[in-house]
């Protein structure tokens, strides 16, 4: 019976110092790579960024020049996003959001859009969707350039009938026979331009932080 429980005890011994040990190289290796994975991460988004945000409209740490933004209806979202503000030599150029059309075909469609100062789509990309290959998934750049339709287009020109596809009315070309996608990003881009108008102020103001660590 001694024996049984020296065995069981010494187990569980074993079991907890592998489990410290494990859980030390762990948080080594989360401290010794989070800076590379942060730089990788960057470097994706802006990437991305720039697709949307020439350099030429920006002079600032885009990267970091950033706004926190709650769950919003319009924009879709469930939780906390980030806006990316874009300025040139002081003055506000565009703003960077992220939207999710929850209506897709398949599901969610994840999208990023940058917003001009003037409220002219600067352009706006698939981050990620599961519509339909070969059939739905021309809303990304890289299978069409459908999504690059939205350039340049505003609330200013555009009126909420004409934020449709043309099926329906509006002014948005689509896919024969895989409608139902391109309705949904369109409808979702409108309502994020909507969030832009009701909130421009907000979405550009600068903190204290960002006024001392700009000085």
């Amino acid at each position: 019976m001694r024996r049984i429980a020296r065995s069981t005890l010494q187990t569980a011994v074993n079991l907890v110092f592998f489990s410290v040990l494990a859980t030390a190289i762990l948080a080594s290796t989360y401290f010794l790579t989070r800076d590379a994975i942060k730089k990788s991460e960057d470097a994706e988004k802006l990437k991305l960024i720039n697709q949307i945000v020439p350099p030429a409209l920006f002079d600032n740490d885009i990267i970091r020049d950033t706004l926190s933004i709650p769950a919003n209806e319009l924009l879709g979202t469930e939780g906390d996003t980030l806006a990316y503000r874009a300025r040139l030599k002081g003055e506000d150029s565009a703003v960077v959001l992220e939207s999710i059309a929850p209506d897709g075909y398949s599901g969610r469609i994840r999208l990023i859009l940058a917003v001009r100062a003037n409220g002219e789509l600067g352009g706006v990309r698939v981050v990620t969707h599961k519509e339909t290959p070969g059939l739905g998934d021309y809303i990304e750049l890289t299978k069409s350039p459908w999504i690059k339709g939205f350039d340049g287009k505003s609330r200013a020109v555009y009126k909420d009938a004409d934020w449709k596809v043309k099926k329906d009315g509006g002014q948005f070309d689509y896919m024969a026979g895989a409608t139902i996608t391109p309705r949904a990003v369109v409808k979702a881009v409108n309502k994020a331009l909507i969030y832009f108008e009701q909130n421009r102020d907000k979405l550009f103001v600068v903190n204290e932080a960002q006024k001392e660590s700009a000085k």
